[in-house]
């Protein structure tokens, strides 16, 4: 509202999880210099303090996103539109890639910031072992030349055309580098200074602080009991579901609903740091078994989450939330219809502080479309997983919270 577009609402903002996405964990770094000043010899003492502390819980609080990776931002201000995030920190690559190759999705234009105080010119080092044991002289000279063959200026000029920077600064910057794709070529690290990347010292210290200062989360996560989840399925589900369950901090919240013919809760929505042991010991216990009630089960676990936000609404506690939702089949009971689950249960447009859903579709049977369209109508994401990745799914589940 303060700059003419209140229609857009509170301002709203994104960023990869710093604990998981080395992009976040850089634009963090770099908001960290930018609150105290510095542009060299950042120390974790300098960032264990009131101030930082502070700034990054105000920025943590307008946040409504996390990921793992940076372009899903992108996606979702895309499908969303400005009034659910108004800003993202994503690489420049990807912010002038999207322009050119998805602009026709976005009601306005991606235009990338440089932080005037500074920013995080990020590099990728190319290094020979050539003093491993495990390296022999012809790997070492064979990476030597493949080193140089990277450095030549015909391959340099190549970066520009795949949306990046080249090493070499004599190479003049052109399309699609340029202000009418999202991005100012004239910008260099002589106009903005370039800050350090963070060593482990200072890596630890910003997602230390800003596990600290992020809101926290409350969970439900909807298992699917029914009979076709037999064998490796509900095995590997339970493992990857206590192995999330280790990963949530102690003040989050989490509650477990299971379903097969009936929609069962095992656990409301409690502190986890109160629940997390005997959680983990219901989980192990699991059996598959009956029918798949997947509709009511959402439109179940929707409720019991509004109950649970009204409460923290009241209560003054700002949080995100999530219903993660794994299943590998069709509804098959019908006590809730698909549309009226869409009518009645889920929202009609997704909202950046709502309920976001995270379906996970354990195997081919599963109904992708059904759980896509869940994702899409909650600013969720949906996943698919089977036996052998549903633990890495898990992982990416715990950076979007």
């Amino acid at each position: 509202a303060s700059y003419g577009r209140p229609e857009w609402g509170q301002f709203r903002f994104g960023h990869t999880h710093p604990g998981y996405a080395n992009s976040g964990l850089l634009s963090m770094t770099g908001f960290v210099y930018g609150v105290t000043g510095q542009t060299t010899d950042l120390t974790a003492a300098d960032i264990y303090t009131p101030e930082v502390e502070e700034a990054m819980r105000a920025l943590e609080e307008v946040t409504a996103k996390y990921g793992r990776q940076a372009p899903a931002l992108l996606e979702l201000m895309a499908q969303q539109g400005p009034g659910y995030l108004h800003a993202a920190a994503v690489p420049e690559a990807d912010t002038v890639r999207f322009n050119i190759e998805r602009g026709d999705e976005l009601a306005f234009p991606l235009a990338f910031i440089f932080p005037a105080g500074g920013t995080i010119w990020a590099d990728h080092p190319y290094c020979i072992l050539d003093n491993a044991d495990w390296v022999s002289e012809e790997e070492a000279e064979a990476a030597a030349i493949f080193r140089d063959y990277l450095l030549a200026r015909e391959q340099q000029e190549l970066a520009i055309d795949n949306y990046l920077r080249p090493l070499d600064s004599s190479i003049p910057l052109h399309a699609p580098l340029s202000l009418e794709n999202g991005t100012d070529p004239t910008v260099s690290p002589d106009t903005v200074p370039p800050l350090p990347s963070p060593n482990a010292e200072i890596s630890a210290a910003v997602i230390d602080l800003f596990n600290i200062t992020k809101r926290k989360a409350t969970i439900i996560v909807v298992l699917d009991v029914s009979g076709s989840m037999e064998g490796d399925r509900i095995k590997t589900a339970r493992t990857a579901t206590n192995e999330f369950f280790g990963r949530l901090a102690p003040d989050d919240k989490v509650g477990l609903i299971i379903f097969n013919d009936d929609v069962t809760t095992l656990q409301e929505p409690t502190r986890v740091g109160d629940v997390v042991e005997q959680l983990s010991q219901r989980v192990s216990g699991l059996v598959a078994d009956g029918n798949t009630d997947l509709y009511g089960a959402v439109c179940f676990a929707a409720k019991q989450m509004a109950k649970q936000q009204q409460a923290d609404i009241e209560a003054g506690d700002s949080r995100l939330y999530g219903i993660i939702l794994l299943s590998d089949g069709e509804d098959t009971v019908g006590s809730v219809t698909e549309n009226q689950m869409f009518a009645t249960c889920l929202p009609a447009n997704a909202e950046a502080d709502g309920v976001k859903i995270f379906p996970i579709a354990f195997g081919e049977a599963a109904d992708q479309d059904v759980l896509l369209r869940m994702a899409q109508v909650s600013g969720g994401r949906m996943f698919s997983a089977d036996p052998d990745s549903i633990s890495n799914v898990y992982l990416s589940i715990s950076a979007e919270q």
